[in-house]
């Protein structure tokens, strides 16, 4: 793991109450990267017994908030998409993979894979990132 992108993400984990609660782990940050991991929780379902699209989504979008903040500047979600192949289930294994396809001054565009235990993909999630120009104070 890259040092200075692992504590950008351990400053932002301390902060980010959200995240702490659907229990996600960092399994491994560098810049432009991030891959977690979290289990899924009965409280997450929806009225159909699955889980709710929001946590997917919300789990998604820390892996693109991590990977794309691990340069140093901060980076904010500007347009993000995402797609449910697979539903998602109480006590199902997550991990989520985000992998830069693009960077510029100002702008960052990610692919974000979140696949279950079993290795299906349970989502496909595309996130576009604004780039400020404030750096991260560590």
């Amino acid at each position: 793991m890259s040092e200075k992108a692992k504590s950008i993400v351990n400053k932002m984990m301390e902060a980010d109450a959200f995240s702490q609660w659907l229990g996600i782990n960092v399994v491994e940050v560098k810049e432009g990267y991030c891959k977690l991991s979290m289990k899924v929780r009965s409280e997450m379902c929806n009225g159909f017994g699955i889980t709710h699209g929001g946590i997917t989504f919300s789990f998604a979008d820390s892996a693109l908030a991590f990977a794309s903040n691990g340069y140093g500047r901060q980076s904010v979600a500007l347009e993000c998409s995402i797609s449910f192949p697979v539903a998602v289930k109480v006590d199902d294994e997550l991990t989520a993979t985000a992998t830069e396809i693009s960077l510029s001054y100002k702008i960052g565009i990610y692919n974000v894979v979140v696949r279950n235990q079993n290795n299906d993909l349970v989502a496909s999630f595309k996130g576009t990132v604004y780039r400020t120009s404030k750096d991260w104070e560590l």
